[in-house]
């Protein structure tokens, strides 16, 4: 049996970035995300994906708000996942599934997946049974396919698919500059759900939308090569183009995304040969445009007095000089510090200079982060 319904198209509707008032994300915009969805679903498009954490949870309560009380529950696709990091004994499970059907409202998820999982979450899921959970609640109707979202080694992914077969799809983070890289392996992943004969549905498929940044190194290349041609195009037509790709979700925030995504999948032509070759150049020249040479060994971050992360933070700053997304960078910083010290806290002490390998001074770098991201 497919896994979506015949002629569902690909594109899916990611409520994690959602328009909000007074900044504050657990103010979601309901109206204008209201018109969003209702552009979508003119457009033929039905697949939307949240999860317990978005949005403080309030993601979950704007499906029940601009979905389930406005469009017959038959009419959208909904994908929801269960919250691993929120689960310490057996009985969490449960109360978070229903947690999660009463803040949508939504009566079933046609889409469930365990989220973010890698092994250290595999570990939650074997010990409290939540796979077992899950597959009962599948059989109950409530769930219609079950799955999992992935962040870890393609041995990883191999292991999990081979001990969780009942799994009928795996949700990957897939981008053409993520393709090659050593830490994200978003090929070697693809080809273990390819190996294993399991759909995929992408995410990130523009990183965090850094891929459609005007200021990244790559841009110009792009921009030469086909001038009436967006970013995000590029970036949507790789994924699209990669056989057993099921669905493509992409974090949408105004109308205007909306509006220019839904009208570029339905005129969505694969990659050329060329194009794919212009692709991975644009992949290389990310690749080679960091300008801080950290390995990311962090015998910087024991002895460190204000408990920064200078590897992340150096990583960030690079993720920045080869973007150039201050959005975005900002958004990242602001995650990657969370309960830790800002760079601002540096006191320049030396110690990191002392033990780094690489005699990165990592004090002059901090200074450089706290004044672009704080």
């Amino acid at each position: 049996m497919a896994l979506l319904p015949e002629n569902t198209k690909k594109l899916g509707f990611g409520l994690m970035r959602l328009p909000v008032l007074d900044g504050k994300d657990d103010r979601i915009d309901l109206d204008q995300v209201a018109r969003m969805a209702d552009h979508f679903l003119d457009q033929g498009f039905t697949y939307f994906d949240t999860a317990y954490p978005y949005h403080n949870g309030f993601s979950e309560r704007a499906v029940k708000s601009v979905l389930v009380d406005r469009h017959p529950r038959d009419s959208f696709l909904l994908a929801d996942k269960m919250p691993i990091f929120r689960i310490n004994e057996e009985k969490d499970a449960p109360i978070l599934f229903e947690e999660q059907l009463e803040r949508t409202g939504a009566g079933y998820f046609d889409f469930y997946l365990l989220h973010a999982m890698g092994a250290d979450r595999m570990k939650t899921v074997r010990d409290y049974k939540v796979w077992q959970y899950l597959l009962q609640e599948k059989a109950r109707g409530r769930i219609r396919r079950l799955g999992f979202s992935f962040h870890d080694s393609p041995e990883v992914l191999d292991s999990m698919l081979t001990e969780l077969p009942e799994a009928e799809f795996v949700q990957l983070q897939i981008n053409y500059a993520d393709w090659e890289n050593d830490e994200v392996q978003s090929r070697r992943c693809y080809e273990i759900a390819q190996k294993h004969g399991k759909p995929v549905i992408v995410m990130e498929p523009v990183r965090g939308g850094s891929l459609a940044s005007e200021k990244a190194v790559f841009a110009p290349l792009l921009k030469d090569a086909e001038p009436e041609a967006s970013l995000v195009s590029w970036a949507l037509r790789f994924v699209a183009s990669l056989p057993g790709v099921a669905m493509i979700l992409s974090g949408m925030s105004n109308l205007d995304q909306v509006q220019q995504n839904t009208a570029l999948f339905d005129n969505m032509k694969p990659l050329s040969e060329k194009e794919e070759a212009i692709l991975a150049k644009a992949a290389e020249m990310l690749r080679s445009a960091g300008t801080v040479p950290c390995t990311g060994c962090r015998y910087c971050v024991e002895g460190c007095p204000a408990k920064i992360d200078i590897p992340s933070i150096l990583n960030l700053l690079n993720e920045y000089a080869r973007f150039g997304s201050l959005q975005s960078a900002k958004r990242s910083y602001g995650f990657r510090t969370r309960g830790k010290g800002l760079a601002s806290a540096c006191v320049e002490c030396g110690q990191c200079l002392d033990v780094c390998p690489q005699h990165i001074e990592s004090a002059v770098h901090m200074a450089k982060a706290a004044e672009l991201f704080e």
